[in-house]
């Protein structure tokens, strides 16, 4: 999937196939399914934002059907393997998650957790959010700022 970046036209948000997959493969299909959700790895080419790989719910998360806490270490482990197996190239680009509506928008809690990881992180950041349909929400945060990523104009 490439998208246009939301901040610099030039650039561009790319998502494997196998990762939109996987994020597919976790939505909330039934009435009482928990959130899912995980890290966004990838790399970072000039401006452009390439997401690679994730992970998914480990056993420590919190999960319940309106929200998700990736509190297991396991994520951290899995991104700094990632990290050193490709020497440095691959790091921690975003965060992924699920919510239970056709059409995911980002609630005022995943946009207010979202400004703190980029002003942390002091980088671009990448958000996906999987709908019970087969939609996706993508958006690019950086500093304070968090705006959704739309396919490129023709």
């Amino acid at each position: 999937m490439m998208l246009q970046h939301p901040f610099i036209s030039s650039a561009r948000l790319l998502i494997d196939d196998a990762v939109v997959d996987v994020m597919m493969k976790n939505r909330q299909l039934q009435n009482n399914d928990a959130e899912s959700g995980g890290i966004l790895l990838g790399l970072r080419r000039d401006h452009h934002l390439h997401v690679t790989s994730l992970t998914t719910p480990c056993p420590a998360d919190k999960r319940s059907r309106m929200g998700f806490q990736r509190t297991d270490k396991l994520h951290q482990a899995k991104a700094l393997a990632a990290w050193r197996e490709s020497g440095g190239v691959v790091d921690y680009i975003g965060e992924w998650h699920s919510h239970p509506e056709q059409h995911p928008s980002p609630s005022s809690i995943d946009t207010r957790e979202w400004r703190s990881i980029c002003q942390f992180q002091r980088k671009p950041m990448v958000f996906l959010i999987a709908g019970t349909l087969a939609h996706l929400w993508s958006g690019v945060g950086h500093n304070s700022d968090v705006r959704q990523a739309l396919p490129p104009l023709a």
